[in-house]
């Protein structure tokens, strides 16, 4: 199985038009992602390219618009750009080697107050150098790689040796969804119901996550629909290390599932992988002091058109205003649309992320806390609302 977007390695290039951003991006690739041109602001949207990177492994490079683009388009492809960096596990800011002005540095702050390692590019090489001064003023950014698209035979072996000293430090670790939880031999249930949301011949892609990492620890999976769970709990010898279910069926399993046997569910898991698990869990609290008009934002990561039970827009919204007893607005946003404006919300709901990366998710999150807004993930509203969230967490405590 391929490595999914939503766990590879981000890199968004970014800078200024014409800075060269799409020939390195292409030089890097050994292809034309993006068409060069002399002519500024070629690049309109963001191109995006997974790829091997040897050493450094499985990644998705992505080449933006230039921040400095002008004109009603021109601002909405600087907010597209602006959306890229808050997916970029790593920024690689291009320059044209030969003139920065005072917003070159004010993009670079925005940046540093991210928190994302930083790569400059002093590119073009070819006609000219930057003053002394202001490479030491980029020096006080991050790790600075000067270099010519157009004529450097090794861009790509330059590029990598400075990435590798700038990788995040979570990419470093291991990544794992269960592996601090299971142990070899251990058995492991997972609940998997087959209904109008699943899709047709395959599993969804947090259960497959979950799967595999079983199959590497060495325990031992046992797939079964929510049906058939009491019969299959009967004939395993011993009780399971685990049971994980799916978060709809959540209620109908926790009343099958023995106290003793430890519940969750692959939303909640992926709420610890991908966000803060103790910042969700604090978020959804926010359900009990609702109020009738307050404004509820859910946030999926994946686009696809809703089923007639969809559970972003029909189950959770039914389970909040039946736990609230309140008249609620909910607003839905797809993909890696984010309203600009979120403190008129009382709460966020996320999906469970496994489409989009880490960093999005907890920019969304410090972005949510930043404003006084109560952020959570479906899982866990789904078990707060059904009364079973201590359970449900008890694993992880």
């Amino acid at each position: 199985m391929k490595t999914t977007k939503g766990n590879r390695l981000h890199i968004g290039f970014f800078g200024k038009r014409n800075a060269g951003k799409s020939s390195i991006v292409n030089r890097i690739l050994e292809q034309d992602l993006s068409i060069v041109s002399d002519m500024p602001g070629t690049t309109t949207d963001v191109n995006e390219k997974s790829m091997e990177l040897l050493p450094i492994g499985p990644v998705t490079l992505m080449d933006t618009a230039g921040f400095d683009d002008v004109g009603e388009l021109g601002e909405l492809r600087i907010q597209k750009t602006l959306k890229a960096l808050e997916r970029a596990d790593i920024a690689v800011v291009v320059f044209d080697n030969r003139s920065l002005i005072e917003s070159d540095f004010e993009f670079l702050e925005q940046i540093k107050s991210k928190n994302i390692p930083l790569l400059i590019i002093l590119n073009k090489t070819d006609k000219g150098e930057l003053c002394e001064n202001n490479v030491k003023k980029l020096e006080g950014f991050g790790k600075i790689l000067k270099v010519s698209a157009l004529l450097d035979d090794d861009i790509v072996l330059k590029f990598k040796n400075v990435l590798i000293k700038i990788l995040p430090e979570e990419f470093m670790k291991e990544n794992s969804i269960i592996k601090d939880i299971v142990k070899p031999l251990d058995t492991v249930v997972l609940v998997i119901p087959v209904d109008k949301e699943a899709p047709k011949g395959r599993l969804i892609l947090p259960q497959v996550n979950v799967l595999r990492e079983l199959l590497d620890i060495g325990a031992i999976g046992v797939c079964v629909r929510d049906i058939e769970l009491k019969e299959a709990l009967n004939k395993i010898k011993n009780p399971p290390k685990l049971v994980i279910t799916d978060s709809q069926a959540f209620k109908k399993v926790s009343e099958i599932v023995p106290y003793d046997v430890s519940l969750t569910s692959f939303s909640i898991l992926f709420a610890r992988n991908k966000g803060d698990l103790d910042a969700f869990v604090q978020g959804v609290e926010k359900i009990e002091t609702l109020k009738n008009g307050d404004k509820v934002l859910i946030l999926e990561s994946c686009t696809h058109h809703p089923v007639e039970d969809d559970i972003g827009r029909v189950k959770i919204p039914g389970l909040i205003k039946k736990f609230a007893g309140k008249d609620i607005i909910f607003e839905h946003y797809s993909g890696h649309d984010f309203p600009c404006e979120i403190s008129k919300y009382s709460l966020i709901i996320h999906c469970g992320a496994c489409m989009t990366t880490r960093r999005e998710v907890l920019n969304r999150i410090k972005l949510a806390q930043d404003n006084g807004v109560a952020i959570t993930n479906y899982g866990i509203t789904i078990a707060k609302c059904l009364g079973i969230l201590d359970r449900a967490i008890e694993l992880f405590r």
